[in-house]
């Protein structure tokens, strides 16, 4: 399906620098892998020797740029990489549109609320008895749908989702292959007398906001009792943890193989970059940046990036890392000074011997 100048123009809000005959594309690409008939942006000045040599019909650009290649209808926009990714939308719901149906090789309980006429349901689904599914929801192969769960519209689920019984999803949330929504959270106590851990049983739900992305192989836990909750539009990268009755705010953002402990508390815009470890019955505050690796033990305010484990303001972080790679410089130093200082009392000790002696 082509893209016409004009559609290109209405969907990013740009402005025609080089008007040009009528011209249209088909595809979106790199600056550097485009080829006539594609789009592409430039949106990184580290890529401006690419842009200069790129063999795209179309190019997104910021403004205030000196120099353009030749032969490139350019479209000024105030943020070109996210006016692309409006194009990259547009392709890939004209090659992803769906023919609505259930296949013959699902399962659907037939107290299942589901109009077959407005949904998508791959082989190998099983949607259990009581289960809600919007229309527009588009289920892939092998997912699991619980007794009682809700599935608000336009839904994305991609191969093999759990969605265990009772738990929510809000409309518009995307769940990528893998992710278990509503998995018991890790609850088990010591029972003394006997010496064995005992579980305790989990009998909340997870509710999920609309606009959600959730990535592959991520699970959230339900939660002991209440709700696990995700906020409207967060984002959830693969290979995440969360656990019982955790609350993430709206419009926040958790990356890969991070982990949050049970109870805990994120708020709205928070930024969890890699591999962050969240301690439970803690809260962090809005517009809160962890940055990588960092280990939260106790409660963070708002607004401050943090950094390390544990978790210190950014700049003060920074500082202890920095004096940290010097100790083993400042060891050889003490070591070095303790040598001399021994050498010089041996000294003085012989001279107030000889002294005493005379």
């Amino acid at each position: 399906m082509n893209l016409s100048l004009d559609q290109v123009v209405a969907l990013t809000g740009g402005k025609i620098l080089n008007p040009t005959p009528e011209i249209s594309v088909s595809g979106v690409a790199t600056l550097a892998e485009a080829c006539p008939g594609e789009i592409s942006f430039l949106g990184n000045e580290k890529y401006f020797k690419d842009f200069l040599a790129t063999k795209a019909s179309i190019a997104l650009v910021p403004p205030g740029l000196t120099e353009y290649p030749e032969g490139v209808v350019f479209i000024e926009v105030e943020n070109p990489s996210l006016a692309f990714n409006a194009v990259v939308g547009y392709f890939m719901k004209a090659a992803n549109d769906f023919t609505p149906g259930i296949s013959p090789g699902a399962y659907v309980d037939p107290t299942a609320i589901i109009n077959p006429e407005k949904v998508r349901v791959a082989p190998g689904v099983v949607i259990e008895a009581g289960a809600t599914i919007g229309d527009g929801c588009d289920i892939g192969p092998g997912c699991v749908i619980g007794k009682s769960a809700v599935l608000g519209t336009d839904c994305k689920l991609y191969a093999n989702v759990v969605v265990r019984e009772r738990c929510v999803l809000g409309n518009h949330v995307v769940v990528q292959p893998g992710a278990v929504i509503g998995s018991d959270g890790f609850g088990f106590l010591l029972n003394k007398e006997t010496g064995r851990y005992e579980t305790v049983d989990q009998v909340g739900i997870v509710v999920v906001g609309d606009n959600v992305d959730i990535g592959a192989n991520t699970t959230i836990d339900r939660a002991r009792f209440g709700r696990t909750i995700i906020g409207e539009g967060s984002k959830i990268d693969n290979l995440v943890q969360i656990a019982h009755n955790v609350v993430v705010g709206k419009h926040t953002v958790i990356v890969s193989q991070s982990g949050i402990a049970g109870s805990t508390q994120i708020g709205d815009y928070v930024t969890v970059a890699a591999q962050v470890g969240i301690a439970g019955h803690i809260s962090v505050g809005d517009k809160a940046v962890l940055a990588a690796r960092t280990g939260v033990m106790s409660s963070l305010d708002g607004g401050q990036v943090y950094w390390g484990a544990p978790a210190a303001p950014y700049k003060d972080a920074a500082k202890q890392y920095a004096a940290i790679r010097k100790l083993p410089e400042a060891m050889k130093e003490m070591a070095a000074l303790k040598k001399q200082a021994a050498e010089i009392k041996e000294l003085i000790d012989q001279a107030l011997a000889e002294q005493a002696g005379n």
